[in-house]
């Protein structure tokens, strides 16, 4: 038609017209699951078939990540059906990559939804470098203020719908998703961490988000949720109710933002003071708080099993002599290579060591029962005696081994432990007792 004057122009020549200027052109059925193409150039001779699946059509156009042909984990294709159904007219920009080339072509894609119910024209065109670099400039600025928020939408709770859905890590343009927000919420929960799904549920019903919510108000909650690629991190999902003149409107603003790296950073963080908080800090072992909290744990593990637990407590002969004798830097040295010989004896065992206080130490043994305990006693205590330690020369130590009971109680429990520890200081010092 080159050289044809513009009033000679006729709705005859739409169909040349298309077939001369547009890369792509095909209708497709969503209830029937089918495309045909009618028109097939350049990149989309590739991309596409003449014919096939719709839903493995939109698979390929919209759940890749946004500048690769990655395809999205398998659990997010249960949204497929509700991308491939248009109310109106539709029009958006694309990225796609071809299997196994490098190169990002840029895509204008309209839709137009035809007479019969579920059935669409899709009109395509690869744009041109210059087109592409405006827009990729445009999307970058876009994506430098908003890379975290990897989710957003637009609810009505009223009318049970969802809208102005944006998927970052799929695309900077809103997506057109025909789904309702009772649908949503039931098949997202699956991508939320087993855990957090009845938090999940319960935060995101209709009639919790009526009865907390003001116009305005804004409340968020973080969990673990399953991304694109199928890993979980941890996001924040926040809520927002709209503020409108209708008091009786309930639309809210839904986002995931992605806090992983920090909430990630936070918990490392939190793990070291845990471990601070339980642990002392000349020996490196637990301290009070911290073995105490073992015992306890060990009796109610013993509670629940017929796995024996015993207890076993040391405390050095004659420590205050040390101090006094070689001063307190030298008391150190000995208490942390006394702990050091525990360590190191109890490390073939599953056992807890832990400092009670001062020269008292207190070791939580599992799997072992009271004649066990006692023999391994017997010979940490020859050990020690026989240690030759810096400055001092040789300590003794005066031990005391319980097993624990079925049912017992912690006082009862370190009670007969502590008895046992001073009945070897009353006959004598550097022995085991066992009660």
């Amino acid at each position: 038609m080159k050289g044809k004057a513009l009033a000679d122009y006729t709705i005859e020549d739409v169909s040349a017209l298309l077939r001369e200027n547009v890369d792509a052109v095909f209708v497709a059925d969503s209830d029937l699951n089918e495309y045909k193409s009618i028109v097939r150039k350049g990149m989309f001779e590739q991309f596409m078939d003449e014919s096939g699946s719709y839903h493995d059509l939109i698979e390929k156009l919209w759940f890749h990540f946004g500048d690769t042909n990655e395809r999205i984990t398998e659990d997010y294709h249960v949204f497929v059906s509700s991308y491939g159904e248009f109310k109106g007219k539709y029009s958006r920009r694309l990225r796609i990559k071809l299997e196994g080339s490098d190169q990002l072509h840029m895509v204008q894609m309209s839709v137009y939804p035809l007479a019969n119910p579920k059935q669409y024209l899709f009109i395509m065109d690869e744009l041109g470098d210059n087109e592409y670099e405006e827009e990729y400039s445009t999307a970058k600025k876009v994506n430098t203020i908003q890379n975290t928020y990897l989710f957003s939408m637009y609810i009505d709770i009223v009318h049970d719908t969802t809208s102005s859905i944006s998927i970052s890590e799929i695309s900077d343009d809103t997506v057109n998703a025909s789904i309702k927000y009772s649908e949503w919420r039931m098949m997202i929960v699956n991508m939320i961490w087993p855990e957090d799904q009845e938090q999940f549920l319960r935060r995101t019903d209709p009639d919790y988000l009526k009865k907390n919510f003001t116009p305005g108000r804004t409340s968020s909650f973080d969990c673990m949720m399953r991304n694109l690629e199928g890993k979980y991190i941890w996001v924040k999902l926040i809520f927002s109710r709209a503020e409108t003149s209708n008091e009786d409107d309930y639309r809210f603003v839904f986002m995931v933002q992605n806090i992983h790296e920090n909430s990630i950073e936070l918990l490392s963080t939190l793990k070291k003071y845990e471990k601070l908080a339980l642990t002392d800090p000349l020996t490196g072992i637990f301290n009070h708080g911290g073995i105490e909290t073992e015992i306890y744990n060990a009796i109610n593990i013993r509670s629940k099993t017929e796995e024996p637990v015993s207890l076993m407590m040391l405390d050095i002969d004659f420590f205050k002599k040390v101090n006094d004798t070689y001063g307190h830097a030298v008391g150190d040295m000995t208490l942390k290579q006394f702990t050091a010989i525990i360590k190191e004896e109890m490390s073939k065992e599953k056992a807890a060591v832990g400092r009670w206080g001062g020269e008292e130490f207190v070791v939580v043994c599992y799997g072992k029962n009271g004649n066990d305990l006692y023999d391994m006693a017997e010979e940490l205590r020859t050990k020690i005696e026989k240690h030759e330690f810096p400055e001092i020369g040789q300590v003794t130590c005066s031990i005391g081994v319980t097993e624990m009971k079925a049912g017992e109680e912690f006082k009862e429990l370190f009670e007969r432990l502590d008895k046992a520890m001073y009945a070897s200081k009353e006959n004598g010092r550097n022995m085991v007792t066992i009660l």
